[in-house]
């Protein structure tokens, strides 16, 4: 019987190509539509939003953190897709009384890269994966990283103030947009107050969509607190999201480049 290594060290038999797949990780859900398994996904999270006609279609098994065992169990899944930062290890144990659950642990490109090919093999779609893995590596490849950088702050959650820290993977994607991460000495997702963020004094905040869906409200509220830094709401799917959607990133970390660019051009009056 076939056995796969997943991120995380634990190994999984899958007795043949798996037909009937629940996706706990919506960066992942999408991947598995970009790799053509229509009909073997059938459960997926109330999260995962793309693509819409299976947000529309599939069984949707509860959130990434509050997954309805019973549901998925209902579903009767030959393989479950997990991910070690988004879902709760005592729920994924669980699972595993159900069906193998394959999980992975990304925290740069090149473990999202990885993932997609361990993904393919897993799911016999290996060449599409690959195609996919070498285009979002060739793209990265093309970005050109100004040498100086910005200082940035990036919010990912309101009340309290959550931010990406150092080792996560919004932290490299910042570093492609020109951005010099100022909790990058902070691992995982910090809580700040309105006087450390004071403190910190970020040339640049970014407030992302989600997991909070920051607004321009939200925008008007911190300028109070960081007149002199430049607030900008973005895309927390191009940021955060380490499956096929990073073949859209680049393009959107180029233009947020040349934003920067201009701000901090007419900031220093040039």
């Amino acid at each position: 019987m076939p056995q796969y290594v997943d991120h995380i060290g634990n190994t999984i038999e899958i007795e043949n190509t798996p037909k009937r797949i629940v996706s706990l990780v919506p960066s992942q859900t999408e991947l598995l539509y970009d790799l053509g398994l229509e009909e073997e996904v059938v459960g997926i999270t109330k999260f995962c939003i793309h693509p819409n006609h299976w947000f529309r279609t599939k069984k949707r098994i509860g959130g990434t953190k509050n997954v309805h065992i019973d549901w998925v169990a209902e579903l009767k899944p030959d393989l479950i897709i997990a991910n070690k930062e988004e879902n709760v290890q005592e729920q994924v144990n669980e699972l595993r009384n159900i069906a193998p659950v394959w999980t992975s642990e990304i925290s740069c490109l090149a473990s999202a890269v990885r993932m997609i090919r361990d993904i393919g093999i897993i799911t016999n779609k290996s060449e599409r994966a690959l195609q996919i893995a070498v285009e979002i590596e060739s793209l990265f490849n093309k970005i050109q990283i100004p040498e100086k950088k910005l200082s940035v702050l990036y919010l990912i959650w309101r009340d309290p103030y959550m931010v990406a820290g150092g080792d996560t993977f919004i932290h490299q994607m910042l570093g492609y947009c020109g951005c010099k991460n100022v909790v990058e000495h902070i691992n995982r997702y910090p809580t700040l107050s309105a006087n450390e963020i004071q403190l910190l004094n970020p040339a640049v905040v970014m407030l992302s969509s989600e997991p909070y869906p920051f607004k321009e409200k939200h925008i008007l509220e911190l300028q109070d607190l960081l007149p002199n830094s430049k607030l900008l709401l973005v895309d927390g799917e191009l940021f955060s999201w380490y499956g096929s959607r990073l073949l859209k990133s680049t393009s959107y970390f180029r233009e947020l480049q040349s934003t920067l660019t201009d701000f901090n051009f007419n900031n220093l009056g040039l």
